[in-house]
């Protein structure tokens, strides 16, 4: 066999070899597989509390192949915080699902409005609130809220020098806070939390997101922080498009149930994404 015969010969079985990989490759890069490429999941997290608190659900998400990012929320009120988690959304490329936590809630209500690339807003245990409204307001709405006598005011002296009241949860806070998770567990999440400023109450929200973003809810049964009735008529206000319910829980239901937490969310990103 010539030497010119073994080189076309060589030359047709790159060719074969290089389209056979391009038709097992094709299918990953076409346009409708990068359509089904799954969504950020950004988790904000509340008052007395910090990311960690979203750590079982992180893992439950990540297992189901899902990024996420916690963000970490000032707990300032609106004006800081509904920038902040802005800015973290602005920086993502992609669809994103947006969920929150108990005054959470009040954040991403805000800080998604205007933002193209939030499809889902997924509120866990967590206010919803309307144009115009606080969440003083909201969590006097109903009886039931006992977070507020093992609340301890510190006071703090802000940028401008002006004197502001932090509200750190004591360590008497269990019951009305996180009653379902072990004293162990709990005694960790009231040594690390980030306290809320307590003008954190009295900002009136600037949009309400779920007006036009579809949301999800999830009710924690025995809600001793934002009373369950509080958030079944929020989310049935905000038109949800479903509304879970853990009947045993506390507040921090993402600690005691991360499954159906992780559960929720993933039905968000499946219906939107």
């Amino acid at each position: 066999m010539s030497a010119d015969v073994s080189r076309r010969q060589a030359l047709k079985a790159g060719a074969a070899l290089a389209g056979a990989a391009a038709l097992a490759a094709g299918p990953l890069a076409s346009p409708a597989a990068a359509a089904k490429a799954k969504p950020t999941i950004v988790l904000v997290h509340g008052g007395y509390a910090d990311s960690s608190c979203w750590n079982a659900t992180i893992q439950e998400l990540q297992h189901k192949g899902y990024t996420t990012i916690a963000g970490s929320n000032p707990l300032r009120g609106i004006p800081t915080d509904a920038p902040y988690i802005g800015s973290l959304l602005d920086s993502i490329s992609g669809p994103v699902v947006l969920v929150a936590h108990s005054m959470g809630g009040t954040v991403i209500t805000n800080a998604a409005a205007g933002k193209d690339n939030v499809k889902a807003l997924v509120y866990i245990a967590a206010f919803a609130p309307d144009l115009g409204e606080t969440q003083g307001e909201l969590i006097a709405k109903f009886p039931g809220s006992l977070v507020g006598p093992v609340s301890v005011p510190v006071p703090y002296t802000k940028a401008d020098g002006a004197t502001g009241t932090d509200l750190y949860l004591s360590k008497d806070g269990q019951a009305a806070f996180a009653a379902d998770i072990p004293e162990s567990t709990f005694r960790v999440l009231q040594a690390t939390q980030r306290p809320f400023d307590a003008d954190s109450f009295t900002f009136p929200t600037q949009a309400a997101a779920w007006r036009t973003i579809p949301s999800w809810g999830l009710v924690a049964g025995q809600d001793k922080a934002i009373p369950p009735a509080c958030e079944r008529w929020m989310y049935a206000r905000a038109k949800a498009r479903r509304v879970v319910e853990v009947p045993g829980s506390s507040h921090v239901v993402m600690l005691s149930h991360p499954k159906a937490v992780a559960d929720l969310i993933v039905e968000a990103a499946t219906a939107t994404c």
